[in-house]
């Protein structure tokens, strides 16, 4: 049966279609192409959700080599939630990739957007799918390597300098990664995770295994854009492609969390390094900083872009807060905001990205009374900004909601000020983004300006109500979060 399957069809249909779109080297057979796969990626990736729903964890050995010896995909719950969030963004992001890369990406090299495009996907759905600790870094590579690629594939040549500096630090981290594995292996024999998990906790003592944690998470935390960490990330996404930054804004930085939870939960256990306060005060103490130190850089941001960049960074804040609690409430609202945060971040780059369509949109001033000449598009950038501030009824809330209690159970009441206080910032920087587009005139020599085509504005309408939805109706991802919390750290309160 192809169900049977998936998890090894999750990875290599957009593998071997990343190739059929180098030959084909035309841009609209390849678009075409990429969108069918794309899709193809999230029907399986929502397939795989409603088997380990149902019957629970899924282990996949490659070429039937049982693990840990073989190569061993393996589905959980919170997996098959990762592999759902980089598939349906992606596929969202096609439609309006098909208009939006034809204004932003020379022609001749539109193909090779696709190419790197699926290259892209395949390794972040690999990173979410492996239970294989240096399989994990070979899609990390893959990911990573294309996402080079898509960056400095824009006119901007500043896009080049952003590309390098991510390719820079986004190495250094890889090489402490492997670093880290290559510690653990000495130590344990084996790379498969699951067989990790069962070895670590009994070695916690050995100074090989706290050095290989140590390396583990400096290197994921140079991926995660973790502050201070997070250099490349500002330029990468103020000058690449406005597709390649929705993209990866929605999705690259929420596989690392998920790495950095995958590595402190399963690898080494979760609970006993927690319990020894060293390594959850570390985390929440830079999980705090990126929260008031990003937010403070965005108030003061010109280019919007950049400004949406710096509140990437303070979000990963409030997931890596998340899960330095050690808890079952934390980690929960750590890996929902995991989802929240990606819907919400795709609709405010997508929106920017139509505005950016029409009027070449990149300060405050260019923004200026687009609210009464674009009203779907700038009604969306609303929406996604009153996500971010955290308001009732959004998916912002629903994450803050559920940090605050967790703060609150653990005692953390600088926690909990943090957390008020990023949302007193993110009023700041998105007012300044509502205040342009409703508020300022416009521009006398500009001429009429109309709503971005249909295939760009869809998915931003549905990624803007989906905004809504979940904050209203917050059931389904809450349940599945706090169900996968349960099975990374048990049933701990």
């Amino acid at each position: 049966m192809i169900s049977a399957h998936l998890p090894a069809l999750q990875v290599v249909v957009p593998l071997l279609a990343a190739p059929v779109c180098l030959l084909l080297r035309n841009r609209h057979a390849a678009w075409l192409l990429a969108a069918l796969v794309t899709w193809a990626t999230f029907i399986i990736a929502l397939g795989l959700l409603a088997q380990v729903a149902d019957r629970g964890t899924i282990s996949y050995a490659i070429g039937d080599w049982a693990p840990p010896w073989g190569i061993e995909y393996r589905v959980d719950l919170f997996g098959a939630l990762v592999l759902v969030i980089v598939s349906g963004i992606g596929s969202l992001v096609m439609p309006f990739a098909r208009i939006n890369v034809e204004r932003e990406i020379p022609a001749e090299r539109i193909y090779l957007f696709y190419v790197m495009y699926l290259l892209c996907l395949t390794g972040l759905l690999g990173i979410a799918i492996t239970g294989d600790a240096f399989n994990l870094f070979v899609f990390l590579e893959i990911s990573s390597l294309s996402s080079y690629v898509l960056i400095s594939l824009g006119h901007d040549r500043r896009a080049l300098t952003a590309a390098l500096r991510y390719l820079i630090m986004g190495t250094l981290g890889a090489t402490f990664y492997v670093i880290g594995i290559g510690l653990l292996y000495m130590v344990t024999g084996t790379l498969n995770m699951a067989d990790l998990a069962q070895r670590v906790p009994d070695l916690l003592h050995l100074r090989t295994v706290e050095a290989a944690l140590a390396f583990l998470i400096v290197g994921i935390s140079l991926k995660l854009a973790l502050f201070p960490l997070h250099l490349w990330l500002p330029n990468a996404y103020a000058f690449a492609p406005t597709t390649v930054t929705i993209f990866l804004a929605a999705t690259a930085t929420k596989v690392s969390v998920y790495v950095i939870i995958r590595i402190i939960y399963t690898v080494y256990g979760g609970a006993p390094i927690f319990r020894e306060g060293i390594l959850n005060e570390a985390l929440m103490g830079l999980g705090m900083l990126s929260m008031v130190a990003a937010g403070l850089v965005a108030i003061y941001q010109s280019n919007v872009k950049r400004l949406l960049a710096y509140s990437s960074v303070s979000q990963i804040g409030y997931m890596v807060l998340g899960l330095s609690f050690g808890s079952v409430i934390g980690l929960a609202a750590g890996i929902v905001h995991l989802f929240n945060h990606a819907i919400m971040k795709a609709a405010l780059f997508m929106a920017l990205g139509c505005a950016t369509q029409q009027v070449r949109a990149v300060s405050f001033d260019d923004l200026a009374g687009l609210g009464r000449q674009m009203p779907v598009t700038m009604g969306a950038l609303v929406v996604g900004a009153l996500s971010l501030i955290g308001l009732p009824l959004t998916v912002g809330f629903v994450t803050k909601w559920y940090l605050i209690q967790a703060a609150l159970q653990d005692g953390a009441w600088l926690a909990v000020i943090v957390i008020l206080a990023s949302g007193l910032f993110a009023v700041v920087y998105t007012w300044r983004i509502v205040e342009a587009a409703y508020f300022r005139p416009l521009p006398e020599d500009r001429e009429e300006v109309r709503e971005a085509p249909l295939g760009m504005l869809i998915p931003l309408v549905i990624l803007a109500g989906a905004c809504v939805v979940f904050g209203i109706g917050a059931t389904w991802p809450m349940d599945l979060a706090l169900a996968a919390a349960e099975s990374l750290i048990g049933a701990r309160p």
